[in-house]
């Protein structure tokens, strides 16, 4: 048996609930922002797991532990449904009896009149509550949270949907784990970067790393590699918030002057929002035009709120037609370079650009596959182009991965070359 603290909270395990989440059709995320939020509070998760809808095996999970951790925190099977078990499997373990609390029970039965429709019986499970238990309101769903405390230990459940389960997560966090987490709290910042491969950035940062832990606030470092970025993890931990925050920006800054414009964010935002922000502070307006990303570009640009400040249209124009018709671009040069090649591209974006009278248009036209290649323009050939009021760039890259995979980092190469032109690059 692993020591467990006696002096608050340290140690955390997660057990999601759902026997969907052993097979391929779910993913659990709910272990991704419940570790979050702990290690903000200094709390490590030293395991998670994932246990199906059976009672015995997930009493096994939470006794195990229970031997090993501070709070076990368990998501889903807080629902109505016989397979929903997490509640009656927790009172068993504790030998804590299961009684209705009729104030629930009305709050569950006030949401289903609010939608013009009877309470269905099965529902009043969702109000039975093991003694001792504090009852965490959800008020996105019929499945309030529970609260036990174990002793020096405490067992928190959650309900599954993540958008019932973070608000009640984060009262929580507040309210009852601040006080009772024993740890120096965590803090953390994350550096994105593209234009590097993985290898080659963690290869870059090597001198830092060593010069890192051997500060006095020794600074962690994790690589990550996703579609089309990199991300770096800096981490410290501290009483003195302030330490922690000075050590954390000066390895910031490091990374930032020995990376220069290939870091595009320092504090979480993404490409489209450094790109929205860029626009909106220069008072520039774009216009798109794509071809094999299919409105992904213009979609990640509008995925921002107030985009409308800075984008004006978008075209979808996939058969050559449309870029003759739609853009203007010449049907000659189509025939000449290929619709996959960077005048066009070019074409396409001051086409776009003119018809709407904006600053800034950008052409994307690609090969996403898994058909149409050639030996001299392979599956994943994109060629973009982006027009501003100074200058105009092109470039023609290759991708590799499934279609969706070629789509999206079409966008983000596009995306990134609108970026490093509004910085001067």
């Amino acid at each position: 048996m692993v020591a467990v603290s006696a002096g608050g909270i340290r140690r955390a395990a997660i057990i999601a609930v759902g026997s969907e989440m052993l097979t391929p059709l779910r993913t659990d995320t709910n272990s991704l922002i419940v570790t979050e939020e702990l290690n903000a509070l200094g709390v490590d998760v030293v395991f998670k797991c994932v246990a199906g809808d059976d009672k015995v095996e997930l009493s096994h999970l939470l006794r195990h532990a229970l031997s090993r951790v501070d709070l076990v925190v368990m998501t889903g099977g807080l629902g109505p449904t016989d397979d929903d078990i997490t509640r009656d499997v927790a009172a068993a373990v504790l030998g804590r009896p299961l009684r209705e609390r009729t104030e629930i029970t009305d709050a569950i039965r006030q949401r289903f009149a609010a939608r013009g429709v009877e309470m269905p019986a099965i529902n009043r499970r969702q109000a039975m509550v093991p003694d001792g238990a504090d009852v965490l309101q959800n008020a996105h769903g019929t499945a309030p949270g529970l609260w036990l405390d174990v002793d020096r230990k405490a067992v928190l459940l959650l309900p599954g949907p993540p958008r019932e389960m973070q608000p009640i997560l984060i009262r929580v966090v507040e309210k009852k784990l601040a006080a009772r987490a024993a740890g120096h709290t965590l803090y953390r910042r994350v550096v994105k970067m593209t234009g590097r491969t993985e290898s080659h950035t963690d290869e870059a940062l090597q001198p830092l790393y060593a010069q890192w832990a051997r500060a006095a606030v020794p600074v962690e470092a994790t690589i990550l590699a996703a579609l089309g970025q990199i991300e770096l993890h800096v981490s410290a931990r501290a009483e003195d918030r302030r330490a922690v925050e000075r050590t954390l920006d000066v390895a910031v800054d490091q990374v930032e002057d020995l990376l220069g414009r290939d870091v595009y964010s320092t504090d979480g935002k993404s490409l489209e929002e450094v790109v929205g922000a860029m626009l909106a502070q220069r008072r520039l307006r774009v216009a798109v035009a794509e071809s094999c990303t299919g409105g992904l570009i213009t979609s990640r640009l509008t995925d921002v709120s107030g985009s409308s400040r800075y984008v004006d249209r978008s075209a979808v124009c996939y058969s050559n037609d449309a870029k003759v018709e739609m853009l203007g671009v010449p049907e000659s040069l189509i025939a000449e370079k290929g619709a996959v090649s960077e005048e066009v591209a070019l074409a396409m974006a001051q086409g776009v650009r003119e018809r709407s009278g904006v600053d800034i248009g950008i052409g994307v036209t690609g090969i996403a596959g898994p058909q149409g290649g050639t030996s001299l323009k392979p599956v994943g050939t994109v060629a973009m182009a982006v027009v501003t009021p100074d200058a105009t760039s092109t470039r023609t890259l290759l991708f590799m991965g499934e279609r969706q995979i070629v789509k999206y980092q079409a966008s983000q190469a596009a995306l990134d070359l609108l970026r490093r032109m509004l910085a001067g690059v």
